[in-house]
């Protein structure tokens, strides 16, 4: 039997893959900072892209992207934020945060990839 923490990875590395097929470029996995943590920074094209991802075995208490609620948006822009002061660039990119659900039993899971989840 698996620990919440192993389906949570694994729920990542599919996210992970599922991003990769649609053209996006890992650019940094589990950024860490005393604000919080993004579990996936990308690069999709011109923009930077904030990935949450959330593993719903069952539905019965909501989606994984429901669960991203107010609270952890601002925390997932506080950490966002953080990020991009420690970049060199200039200006920063067009930034968006996306919400990749991953629902069901692992060996069959369901993606749904909601892109520009949210406004920061």
């Amino acid at each position: 039997m698996s620990t919440a923490a192993e389906r949570g990875a694994e729920a990542e590395n599919l996210a992970l893959a599922f991003l990769d097929k649609q053209g996006l470029i890992l650019l940094e996995r589990n950024f860490h900072c005393r604000l919080g943590e993004i579990d996936l920074v990308m690069k999709d094209q011109e923009s930077l892209v904030f990935v949450e991802v959330r593993y719903r075995r069952h539905s019965g208490f909501g989606s994984g992207a429901a669960s991203v609620d107010y609270r952890k948006q601002q925390k997932l822009a506080a950490t966002a934020a953080y990020f991009l002061r420690g970049q060199e660039a200039l200006a920063p990119p067009p930034c968006r945060f996306d919400v990749v659900s991953v629902s069901g039993l692992l060996e069959h899971a369901e993606i749904d990839w909601i892109t520009n989840a949210f406004e920061a």
